[in-house]
């Protein structure tokens, strides 16, 4: 088979969770490892750039998780949440990344050129400005609500999930994210696309 072949193959093939990932680990560790890198990679970057908001920042942080990640002896243990440990090393990297920043020259505030392919030119600008529009919006949120927010709806975590990232209860999760939607909404507007499409539905 081709390289090429390979790769689409490859993106084909179903996520692996935690325990699939575990035991193939058993038998194969690098080859795990690659699958976790496979899977987590590009998900990790959309969280690192919602973060930073710069590209070269948060493919290099990503860089580091993945890593660490390869450098961590107890990553394929039994009670070893990979998921949860990903995005929260991830999270706490980009944060320091901000803070230092800060510190050194204060936050970038232009938003990168994207190439989206969108049916029309029309549709792509408006895309791009509701994206900018909402990403305002969430650097107005306090840090936690940002970040539950990015974890929930961007990065399409469970609640369980999220509870294990930020090392916060469950119920604390729920009404973390309903102060945090509240929050937005009231920002945004009640008819605004991103509250009537995702944040609404949530509330039923």
């Amino acid at each position: 088979m081709s390289r090429t072949g390979e790769q689409i193959a490859h993106r084909l093939m179903p996520r692996l969770d935690d325990t699939m990932l575990k035991d193939l680990a058993i038998r194969d560790r690098r080859g795990a490892m690659e699958v976790v890198v496979e899977q987590f990679r590009d998900r990790l970057y959309q969280h690192a750039f919602f973060i930073v908001k710069d590209p070269q920042e948060a493919y290099d942080a990503v860089q580091e998780v993945l890593i660490k990640a390869m450098r961590e002896p107890r990553f394929f243990n039994p009670d070893f949440h990979i998921k949860a440990w990903l995005f929260r090393v991830t999270s706490n990297l980009c944060y320091n990344i901000v803070r230092d920043r800060r510190r050194r020259s204060g936050i970038l505030e232009s938003m990168p050129n994207e190439d989206t392919a969108s049916p029309t030119q029309v549709d792509s600008v408006q895309a791009f400005e509701r994206r900018g529009e909402v990403m305002s919006a969430l650097d107005h949120l306090s840090r936690e609500h940002r970040e539950i927010l990015l974890l929930r709806y961007y990065d399409d975590l469970t609640y369980a999930e999220i509870a294990d990232v930020l090392q916060i209860k469950l119920g604390t999760v729920m009404s973390r994210l309903s102060r945090a939607r509240a929050r937005l909404g009231n920002m945004l507007g009640t008819d605004h696309p991103l509250v009537v499409d995702i944040l609404q539905p949530q509330l039923a």
